[in-house]
């Protein structure tokens, strides 16, 4: 479209930015449309830890989008979430690893595509989800840098020429520029102004808000809004490249490697992208040695509702199935409760069978899920999206498993002593509707500890709930807190 002698558009005057040289880096830009796949060697733990990682940054955007946070509470809790996860400095930084953190960038962008091409509704998430990331990136990025980046890439915009831009300028003018006492520095802003045409199909955005001047089938935007062409564009070329590997997807399925790793990445924005949590002294433990005694009165205060439900059922029935006591006795485990204690509260539990028949049947598993019989493995408790995974029906997630009715019901019956309300429920509901199960659970939390100063949007120290032991860990400090350092099992809570 444009000769080789003309500038390409967007092309600004140059800037001298110190530092900001990209000569010698593989990857040049800190944005990236992700146009060639990687075409390197990668070991299969690399191939899914990059992708877990870049999930948590995408979960944590679906999460600020269902609880209705402003775009700038939105970009600092994914700002948050990138220094944890995908760091991405700017040329101007002085680490020598640039080119190792976009290598993982991009790595970890072609998993997730892998993984969320599988049906309309995840390529939609997905596209959604990227989007927002490179335009929080974009606004993020230093000016020389992404003057930089939009040098390099030819947008397929016409310039428009200075004849044209004089015989609109009534219109252009008083769509730009809002009437001035000075009409000498209006006008001369005007003239300082360049435009640029495209298709009017190509920045929808800008028509929808009415902010764009059309003239047979084109928009003439300004450089002051290039960056909706620039995010269109993106979304645009996403949406095309997520079919394609769609239709290429079915090759995979002869590796038995990879198809159990991009299942597993499919299901994370439904639980949050959970890893293994670990108590903040490096140990599964929450620091306190919990006794059996104390875990009825700590399943009313402290418990999500996935657990509590487990717990309700254990002391209705005095039984679990196997599936049950392992999903809830790791979940004790982890909780700080000895495999001593354990044995007393599970034998309480059972109370309606005779001690020869829990030691020969019971006893055994309890142990070996410490890690002390068998292959003595020091298993995890399960996290959300093992809680989620599809099947798990009987021991699952209520927020994913129950009707809408039951619910509703299970949680006033649960959290009203608490402080939930009828009130509270339209809006945990809303989540549960959109799927984001985690985020629901999360609004849970921050109605039922209102008390010890959690307000909306707090979440748990600004993240959402990705597993059982992380939800019940963080009351226990918050409900320590409340009380002045003292135990959490002392406070006593009192509702209207």
């Amino acid at each position: 479209m444009f000769k080789s002698s003309e500038r390409k558009p967007f092309q600004q005057d140059s800037v001298t930015y110190q530092g900001s040289s990209s000569s010698h880096l593989q990857y040049p830009h800190r944005l990236n449309f992700y146009d060639k796949p990687p075409l390197f060697d990668v070991a299969i733990e690399e191939f899914e830890t990059c992708a877990l990682d870049r999930l948590r940054v995408l979960a944590e955007i679906e999460s600020s989008a269902a609880r209705n946070r402003t775009w700038e509470e939105s970009t600092l809790a994914v700002r948050t979430q990138c220094d944890k996860h995908l760091v991405m400095k700017p040329n101007s930084s002085k680490y020598d690893d640039l080119d190792e953190q976009r290598r993982k960038d991009h790595l970890s962008h072609f998993v997730l595509r892998l993984a969320f091409c599988r049906s309309e509704d995840l390529r939609r998430r997905y596209v959604k989800a990227e989007s927002t990331l490179f335009r929080m990136r974009y606004e993020d990025d230093a000016h020389a840098d992404r003057e930089a980046f939009l040098n390099s890439r030819d947008f397929n915009c016409l310039p428009v020429p200075a004849d044209e831009k004089a015989k609109y300028h009534t219109e252009l003018s008083s769509l730009y520029f809002a009437p001035s006492k000075n009409e000498a520095e209006r006008k001369a802003a005007f003239e300082r102004e360049k435009y640029f045409k495209v298709k009017w199909t190509r920045v929808p955005d800008l028509v929808e808000k009415r902010r764009v001047f059309l003239n047979r089938g084109w928009a003439y935007v300004p450089s002051q809004e290039q960056s909706s062409i620039i995010f269109q564009e993106f979304e645009s070329r996403l949406e095309k490249a997520l079919e394609m590997t769609a239709r290429l997807l079915p090759r995979l399925d002869e590796d038995t490697r990879l198809i159990p790793i991009l299942n597993n990445l499919s299901q994370g924005f439904i639980a949050g992208s959970s890893s293994d949590w670990m108590g903040e002294n490096g140990d599964n433990a929450n620091g306190e040695e919990l006794k059996a005694e104390m875990i009825d009165d700590m399943s009313k205060r402290h418990f999500p509702m996935c657990m509590k439900t487990l717990h309700d059922r254990l002391q209705r029935d005095n039984h679990l199935k196997h599936f049950g006591r392992l999903q809830y006795g790791l979940f004790l485990k982890v909780l700080g409760l000895s495999v001593e204690e354990a044995i007393v509260f599970w034998r309480k539990s059972f109370s309606r069978i005779t001690d020869d028949k829990f030691n020969k049947e019971y006893r055994y598993n309890i142990r070996h899920t410490y890690g002390l019989e068998g292959k003595r493995a020091n298993y995890p408790a399960k996290n959300c999206l093992q809680v989620m995974a599809p099947g798990a029906q009987e021991y699952g997630c209520p927020y994913k498993t129950y009707n809408p009715d039951n619910l509703q019901s299970a949680l006033l019956s649960t959290y009203s002593h608490l402080g939930l309300k009828a009130a509270d429920l339209p809006d945990i509901m809303q989540l549960v509707g959109a799927h984001s199960y985690h985020t629901a659970c999360t609004r849970v939390f921050e109605v039922t500890h209102g008390s010890c100063g959690v307000k909306k949007g707090d979440g748990l120290n600004g993240e959402h709930v990705t597993h059982p032991n992380q939800y019940a860990a963080h009351s226990r400090e918050l409900y320590k807190a409340a009380a002045g350092g003292g135990s959490s099992e002392d406070m006593v809570v009192v509702t209207s």
